[in-house]
């Protein structure tokens, strides 16, 4: 019995040598695996750095962009309002000078008709003797005050058309500085 009992027991380790050995080769091939599973991992965190690295670089490009963009758009911004400052300067310069225009037309198309009491015909700053001289019978102070108004239309039509070209000269400059 004593026999039976050691080959019993021997038995008994050498079924346990041959599961420790599986188990061993099981674990073996785990490690492996696990190992495999670590390089796998090590190149995926490797690749995440750089592409870590790749977007800080390119966010702070883009911070330098935003920045650059956003002081030349300030600049550009200020100098369109001096440059709508100015235009609606010059538009307002424009009207008054067409009013201070319309207001000469007006006046010399009002003069037309109007004459002093001693016979002068006034246009502007320059009078016009209209009176009635003694050789011709009467006549001819209505031929010199006929001259004097056909003189005093001439030059307002004459004013009229330099304040119409000075207007589109301003129209134009006005439409050159917008552009």
């Amino acid at each position: 019995m004593t026999n039976s009992i050691g080959i019993i027991i021997d038995g008994l380790v050498a079924i346990l040598l041959v599961l420790t050995i599986g188990y061993c080769m099981m674990l073996n091939r785990r490690l492996k695996l696990l190992k495999a599973d670590e390089q796998s991992l090590r190149a995926t965190i490797s690749e995440l750095v750089t592409a870590t690295e790749i977007a800080e670089r390119a966010i702070g490009g883009l911070k330098l962009t935003v920045h650059e963009c956003d002081t030349s758009l300030g600049e550009r911004l200020r100098k369109a309002e001096r440059v709508t400052i100015e235009i609606e300067r010059s538009v307002v310069a424009g009207k008054e000078l067409l009013g201070r225009l319309s207001q000469i037309v007006t006046a010399g198309r009002g003069n037309d008709h109007a004459t002093t009491p001693s016979g002068e015909v006034r246009h502007g700053d320059v009078k016009r003797a209209a009176k009635p001289d003694a050789g011709s019978g009467g006549n001819g102070g209505s031929d010199v005050k006929s001259n004097t108004q056909t003189i005093s239309r001439t030059d307002a039509k004459a004013v009229a058309a330099a304040a119409e070209a000075f207007a589109e000269r301003v129209r134009t400059k006005v439409h050159g500085l917008a552009a």
